[in-house]
């Protein structure tokens, strides 16, 4: 497999030649700071370098992308999976401030919502459901940030079957101790985003070599468990500081538990029914009271 990193820079070494000056500058640039540059706009890339916004963007046509923006994207898919805490503080730092971290912070979750909704396969969200609906046995496997994730779908998975496995573990043996009777009929869901763990990497091979239905929750087809899964789950996320954004993946989750709840319509009635009188007895939630009919006195 070709590696994106090497073949987007070795195009613009092997077009190097025939670039203008301007273009040159901007070659030189990216080829020693793609990590910068991907969070760069083409108006700061212009003025790192002393070039205009409008060079930047027909440097990008010039290399084969349509605009700026998809040069952009492609060097950070490229760089996203590999920075250190470090460099993601380093970089929101440029982009962000404190007068406008709130706004910034919440419109960028927003518009990943709407490209994931743009970009998710029906079909193979479809396709997930049914393979779920089926399974003999269902393991749940996420750690580190995504660690919440995989509580979030575990919690809900547990009232809606009987046969669900929230894996918690803190080393690779542990993961595989706990996925070690995952058979064919079983469906293991994994959850990785940027920085990908690869503990589940690796959780997620033995799984799919001992036949059991590997289902990824992630970022790109380009994701280390997007290559190993018999189906994924697009989710747009990104970093925000040191802190990972995973709105986009919670709510695609939301979507896949109520995809389900849809299809047990029955059996969760009844389960909830029984849940709400338990509640109830053990005074789990605090109860409303109604005060509209009571005196006021």
């Amino acid at each position: 497999m070709s590696n994106p990193k090497n073949d987007l820079l070795k195009e613009m070494q092997k077009k190097y030649g025939g670039f203008s000056k301007s273009q040159k500058l901007i070659a030189d640039y990216i080829l020693g700071n793609y990590e910068k540059a991907a969070f760069m706009t083409a108006s700061k890339l212009g003025q790192t370098i002393g070039t205009s916004e409008s060079s930047v963007v027909r440097f990008a046509v010039r290399i084969g992308f349509e605009g700026y923006h998809e040069l952009q994207k492609a060097l950070q898919d490229l760089v996203k999976s590999k920075l250190t805490s470090i460099q993601r503080i380093a970089i929101s730092s440029s982009k962000l401030s404190e007068e406008n971290v709130l706004k910034s912070i919440l419109q960028s979750d927003m518009e990943k919502i709407k490209l994931t909704l743009d970009e998710i396969d029906v079909q193979e969200f479809n396709n997930i459901v049914e393979s779920i609906l089926k399974a003999k046995k269902i393991y749940i496997l996420g750690v580190r940030s995504s660690a919440s994730l995989a509580s979030f779908i575990g919690f809900y998975f547990n009232l809606i079957f009987s046969n669900v496995r929230l894996v918690h573990t803190t080393s690779v043996s542990e993961m595989f101790e706990q996925i070690v009777r995952a058979s064919e009929g079983d469906v293991v869901i994994g959850i990785s985003f940027p920085r990908y763990s690869n503990r589940t990497i690796k959780a997620m091979q033995f799984a799919r070599d001992t036949g059991a239905t590997v289902i990824a929750i992630t970022d790109n087809m380009k994701s280390p468990i997007a290559t190993i899964a018999n189906y994924s789950l697009l989710a747009r996320s990104d970093m925000a500081s040191f802190a990972d954004s995973l709105v986009a993946p919670l709510s695609v989750l939301n979507a896949l538990i109520v995809a389900i709840g849809l299809k047990k319509q029955d059996e969760i009635y009844e389960i909830f029914n029984k849940l709400e009188k338990i509640w109830d007895e053990y005074e789990v939630y605090e109860k409303y009271e109604d005060i509209s009919n009571k005196s006021l006195d």
